[in-house]
Formats: structure tokens, sequence, C-alpha cells
């Protein structure tokens, strides 16, 4: 009788805690039971690991297999049990050495032919590895990806038998090195391809230096979609954690991509999209859109036409970067450090305020429409600002905007003084050090009195102004925002009815 202890890791949101596949072989009639909350896909190993012991030419035990995935109240999924229960089978059986197996982490399934599929959240598991201070072991699929957890010894195999010969000490695995250079800037269409438009190009600078939230409004076809489809391209190269992090929540949902390792990501759900799929959720949780965009960008088009509900869903990862997800049997914590761009029609046909084409809309549809909307979601929203209808001139003429490449430069500079100043950019302050860091001069501060009481502005808008006016007085070089930096603060306060 005898027990092999193989640690593995389940992927719980990028905090992977710790399993250890227990393996008891008791005398007995011969039978394969696995406890600690396997689902059917873990079920399932009992007949694969069956199958690829015997095709590998090891025996498979005819005693009595319990194999106890612990802790016993973490629900487990996957494939990614396969290796470490066939593992723990041979050690307990004395057909592998079991010296060195506390050494290593091991993740991957097997096929019925012995060799190793890839698994879902390599990049997870590998930074859950280094902290443990462990070598993973995985597929050679995953290597590439796990690989970019850089101070991880990540040893990738390409069959049981090949981790078997590791572990006896006869053919040792070759560690893998990243090829992939680190966070390049975001590729992506220029700003120049944009005609006229200076405010909202104005704009989209503020909020990319910032980090500051947008919603943009105006008739159909006046470029609000090509506008924020430029937003990632402006926005400063990810710092070497930042990049991980990312790639970390696209490696969980099984959607990494080497080739945009290092590039902000641009997510844009269609509006049909529901709850759970916007901030996460499921049975066993899985990271939702606004985890997919984390440190890049999210945009809604046609923000009315979500569902109220799914809308409301975003106020609190807005305020926190995150997003907890809760069930009766799990709970997950997915990061949601994102950049929130929108854009929608003045009205439900479109063109309220169109130059030459006539509204339909009845002033109540129009309210009803707008009302889509909350409150306090607007009030999350650091700038507002209409893209009106383009004029002949400016779409027939030879473009004059600036391109992307200068601009993204202002914006790294200013962004640059944030993080030196503060460690953070400005959209991210916290209430208690706005008034420390973006107080205004005498001058800006009567203007921000006047517009407090004016346009009755709550605690988070007045805060939100300061903010913007700070990145403004960045973007200028000054070193504290002035009346000229909060009066386009202020105008970017404006509600939909441009009031």
């Amino acid at each position: 009788m005898s027990i092999a202890l193989v640690r593995t890791r389940a992927l719980d949101g990028l905090n992977a805690p710790e399993v250890v596949v227990e393996v008891h072989l008791a005398n007995g009639l011969p039978g394969f039971t696995l406890v600690g909350l396997p689902d059917t896909e873990v079920r399932e190993a009992r007949d694969r690991v069956r199958a690829a012991l015997i095709t590998s030419q090891f025996e498979f035990p005819q005693r009595r297999i319990t194999v106890n995935l612990a802790p016993a109240d973490l629900p487990k999924e996957g494939g990614r049990f396969d290796l470490p229960i066939a593992l723990g089978i041979l050690a307990a059986s004395g057909q592998i050495k079991s010296a060195r197996l506390d050494a290593h982490e091991f993740c991957g399934e097997l096929s019925l032919d012995g060799s190793l599929r890839g698994v879902r959240g390599a990049l997870a598991a590998a930074l859950a590895a280094g902290r443990g201070q462990r070598s993973l072991v995985l597929p050679g699929i995953n290597a590439e990806e796990a690989a970019l957890a850089r101070e991880v010894n990540v040893l990738p195999a390409n069959s049981l038998l090949a981790v078997c010969a590791h572990l006896n000490g006869q053919t040792e695995l070759i560690a893998h090195v990243s090829s992939v250079t680190g966070p390049t800037v975001t590729s992506g269409p220029d700003l120049a391809d944009v005609r006229g438009q200076s405010q909202a190009r104005r704009a989209l600078e503020v909020a990319a230096a910032g980090s500051h939230s947008l919603l943009m409004y105006g008739p159909p076809g006046t470029g609000k979609s090509m506008l924020a489809q430029r937003l990632p391209g402006l926005l400063p190269m990810l710092t070497e954690e930042e990049a991980l992090e990312s790639a970390a929540v696209f490696s969980l949902s099984g959607a990494f991509d080497a080739a945009r390792w290092g590039m902000r990501s641009f997510r844009a759900p269609h509006h049909s999209a529901s709850a759970p799929a916007l901030v996460g959720g499921g049975a066993i949780p899985q990271p939702g859109e606004v985890s997919l965009a984390h440190h890049g960008v999210l945009f809604l088009d046609e923000l009315t036409e979500f569902d109220r509900r799914v809308l409301e869903s975003l106020r609190e990862p807005l305020e926190t970067g995150s997003v907890t997800v809760s069930r009766a049997r799990r709970r997950a914590d997915f990061p949601a450090r994102f950049q929130l761009v929108a854009a929608m029609n003045p009205c439900p046909c479109g063109y309220a305020g169109h130059p030459t084409r006539a509204c339909t809309c009845t002033p109540t549809q129009i309210s009803r429409y707008r009302a889509r909307l909350s409150g306090p979601l607007l009030d999350r929203i650091d700038l507002t600002i209409e893209v009106p209808v383009v004029s002949f001139e400016d779409l027939s003429g030879v473009p004059q905007g600036e391109p992307s490449a200068p601009v993204r430069e202002r914006v790294a500079v200013a962004r640059a003084m944030q993080i030196e100043r503060q460690g953070v950019p400005n959209a991210r302050l916290e209430a208690g050090r706005v008034e420390a860091l973006c107080a205004p001069d005498a001058a800006g501060a009567a203007l921000l009195a006047q517009a407090m009481n004016r346009l009755n502005l709550s605690a988070r808008a007045y805060h939100r102004v300061l903010r913007v006016a700070r990145t403004l007085a960045d973007l200028a070089g000054v070193a504290r925002p002035g009346a000229a930096q909060l009066a386009e603060a202020i105008q970017y306060r404006r509600g939909l009815d441009g009031r």
C-alpha cells in the first residue's frame, strides 16, 4: 500500500491555488475512484489515463485506486489533471521514481496513445508555479505561452514517456526559452485617416493621456467607431507586468495569441451581449469582455441598444478595476482595469441635430431613448462629446489631421509624468489624493465653483473634472490646472443635450 503526491494547478482566476493529486493503492477488487469535486471532463480522465498507461507500455495496477484532488472544496474542471494523475499512479506503483516529483508542477491532457495535448491557462499556471519556485512540466504546444513568465523553468514534453524519462533521470527535458520580444506599440489603423472632427480627435488624445472613459454621440456615419478603433494606437506601450497580466487573462479564456503579445487589446462586444459575457460568469467562472480588455480598450458601440441591466453591471468595474464572480460553490476574482469608449446616436432615428436631415422622433421618444442610460453610469464617464456631421469639403479634401505617431508621443510624455508623480494614470487617482495632486490655481478654482453651482455636479463629477483638468495640464506642460484647463474639462462634462 502506498501514496504518491503530485502537484498541479487548478486555475481559479489569476490566483491559481495549488491542487495536490493524492493517489492511494489498496488491496481488494480493482477499481478507479476520483474524488475532490471533479466535473465530467475530470471524471473521464480514468479512461484516458488507463489507455495512455497501457499504450505507453506501463502496467496499469490491478488494485483499488483512489485519486483525491485536494482541496476537496474546490471544483476541478478540464483535462489538465490527466498527466499528474498518471504520474501519481506510476509513482505509487513503483514504476517511476518519486524523488523529483515535489520539485515540479504538472499539467497536461493525455491522448489515448500517451501523447500530450494542450491545455487552457498555461501562462497563469506558469506564473503560479513561479511563485511556488517549482519547474512546470506541460505539453509542448503550450511552451511558448508559458515561457512568457520569464523567471519560470518551463519544461515542455510531447508524451507521458518523455516526462517519465525525465523523472527517472534518463533523458532530461530541455527548458524552453521564449523567443518573443518585449511589449511593442499596438499596431492598428492610423488617426490620419479621420477627416475633420478636430474636437473628437482632441478628446481622444485627452482620454489616451489620462486613461479616461469617453462617450461619443452623433448621427450615423460621422466616424464614432472609426475614432474608437484608433485609440489603442495612441496609448503608451505596456509594461512587462501589464503585458503578463493581460496575456494571462487571454490564457485563462483559451484565446491566447502569441502574435498579440505585448499589445493592448481592443474588445468590441455586440450589443446583444449578456451580463455574464460582459463581466464574466458561468457555472465555473470565466473572464468576460471587461477582463479581456484589461489594460486595453472596451468599445461599446450602439450603447443604448445594450440591455440596461448589462450596462449597470459596468458600474463596479469602472470604479474598482476588478470583477468578483460569485457562485454557490465557487468565487473568482478577475482584473478589469479597462478603458471604456462608447458610441451612440442622439435619438432613435439618429438624426437629432443633423444640419440637413429632419429628426422624426418626438421629445418623449428622445427622452425615453436617452433614459436607457442611467445617471450613475453617465456620472462615471469622464468625457462626453458630440461627433457632428463631416462637411463635404473635409471629406473630399486632403487629410489634414495628425497621424497617430506624434499624438502617441505627446500621450507617452504626459503619461510618464503621471506615473512619476503618483504611480497611476490620472483617471485612477483615489479621491483622497485628488485634492492634493489636482488642485487648480485661483482662477481655475473660481471657475470650478461656478460650474458646481450652475451644473449641479455630483461629488464624483467634481473629482472627475479635476482629474481631467490635471491631464490637460500635463499635456500642456503646466504645473497646475488653470482656468483654460478647467473650462475644457467642464465642457467635457456636458450632458447629451449639450448643456
